[in-house]
């Protein structure tokens, strides 16, 4: 009898601490290099903070998962195996928003950004 009244207040703390959980919204995203050529020094900043890679070889992805605090629109700035800088806007992010976010290089050093976001 005992052990039936652990369990079932043992079930039902776990049940309050599972409810109360959130998860942290979050936007993964993914740089993807179809350039054809080697790029370096690859920095991503969005608002209120930055990631990057030192290198991406050529069809290289890298995925990175970030949480958007504040508003605005991010940025890409690397670097060709030439030593040109290129850089490019993203879609406006704001705080809360959650759902992938793909940036392309592709060949011209274009970058294209496809978002599947929503608060």
């Amino acid at each position: 009898m005992k052990a039936r009244k652990i369990l079932a207040v043992s079930s039902l703390a776990c049940a309050f601490a599972v409810a109360g959980c959130r998860t942290s919204p979050y936007v993964q995203t993914t740089i993807t290099n179809a350039t054809g050529d080697n790029l370096q020094q690859i920095q991503v900043d969005y608002p209120s903070a930055s990631f990057g890679k030192d290198k991406l070889p050529n069809g290289a992805a890298y995925p990175y998962r970030f949480k958007v605090q504040g508003s605005g629109a991010p940025h890409i700035e690397f670097t060709d195996s030439a030593g040109k800088n290129h850089k490019a806007d993203g879609p406006s992010l704001a705080e809360g928003d959650t759902g992938t976010l793909d940036i392309r290089i592709t060949p011209g050093y274009n970058v294209t950004w496809q978002p599947s976001l929503h608060k």
